[in-house]
């Protein structure tokens, strides 16, 4: 007996001498133990795209960049703060103006659907005023108008004027006519100053346009006219498969890489006519004119159409120092009708 005490004595003793036994527990989770080194959580969503790139201006292929914030917490979002007003320059003679978002404005109804237009008699010819998310739109077409060998103008006002004002106060009817060109104008808004984005950055938004009115574009050529800032929405379409000739009104503060594909390095330049027309610009044209050798300079315009040379009028680049000014170059009835006639439209 005395025996078993003391061996019962010793078990006793040797058990508080070897510590707690653990024990695992149902409940525990899995990987919890002593013996297992911690592991990154991980993430229940992948990491966001970066953002797509478009193949040209207004194309919207491969992802959009995310909008600031847009991961947060929800919860009421707090007012944006005031901006600040812009200051009042001369935004013209800037020469690298704000970028604009590709298709920054869309149609509001987007589809097929007719807009509104209004028409009526200008300097003896139809004229149509079309309303579109966009600005106004005007159209016109000569009296003696003759669609099935007609081609198209369009022409772009510049800054600190808008497509209704640039209608009326260059008269730009009365003008249209003076070039006895057979041909349907077409006078889009555009940017009045930096701060505004380009109103048509792709050419086929404004076709389509002018089609919902229910007015049928011509098949001839297609000349694009621009003044100062409307280099700005000129530039954007140096690469349409259906524009023959760009003429720039004092209009060359930048742009030059586009207007370079557009009759020298593009795929379709062979078949481009660039006249370059400069006051504010001489320097910019100049220099821009001086870098190929099939380009033609002269110093004045001339009195009329007659006036050009057969060479000046078959330069793929036709570089002119204007002596007019830079809004007497619109204004004055001198520049726009004599340069019509040096196009490939057909005389009426």
């Amino acid at each position: 007996m005395k025996l078993f005490v003391k061996a019962l004595a010793a078990l006793l003793v040797f058990g508080t001498m070897s510590g707690p036994v653990s024990t695992a527990r149902a409940d525990d989770p899995p990987g919890t133990g002593d013996d297992d080194k911690a592991r990154p959580a991980k993430s229940a969503d992948p990491a966001p795209p970066g953002p797509g790139r478009g193949d040209a201006p207004g194309d919207e292929a491969g992802d959009e960049p995310g909008t600031p914030g847009e991961n947060a917490p929800a919860g009421p979002a707090a007012p944006a703060p005031s901006p600040a007003p812009a200051p009042k320059t001369k935004a013209r003679m800037v020469t690298n103006p704000r970028p604009h978002p590709a298709r920054a404005h869309v149609e509001e109804d987007d589809g097929d659907g007719r807009l509104e237009k209004k028409e009526d008699t200008v300097q003896g010819g139809r004229h149509f005023r079309i309303t579109t998310s966009r600005g106004a739109v005007h159209v016109w077409a000569p009296p003696d108008y003759d669609r099935a060998t007609a081609g198209t103008v369009i022409y772009v006002h510049g800054y600190y004027t808008d497509a209704d004002g640039a209608w009326r106060e260059h008269e730009l009817a009365k003008q249209f006519k003076a070039s006895h060109q057979n041909a349907l104008f077409i006078v889009p808004d555009a940017p009045a100053s930096n701060d505004d984005d380009v109103k048509w950055p792709a050419l086929k938004d404004l076709r389509k346009a002018v089609s919902r009115a229910n007015i049928h574009l011509p098949d001839g050529p297609v000349v694009v006219m621009g003044h100062s800032g409307a280099f700005r929405t000129v530039m954007q379409w140096v690469d349409h498969k259906l524009v023959d000739q760009i003429i720039l009104l004092d209009a060359l503060y930048a742009g030059e890489s586009a207007f370079d594909e557009f009759i020298a390095s593009g795929k379709r330049a062979d078949d481009h006519k660039l006249i370059v027309v400069a006051a504010s610009t001489s320097e910019e044209s100049s220099s821009f004119a001086k870098r190929y050798k099939f380009a033609v300079a002269r110093e004045r315009m001339p009195g009329s159409a007659g006036g050009f040379t057969r060479r000046e009028r078959g330069a793929k680049l036709l570089y002119i120092r204007s002596q007019f000014e830079h809004m007497a170059i619109v204004t004055s009835g001198k520049v726009i009708p004599t340069l019509l006639r040096v196009t490939p439209l057909k005389a009426i």
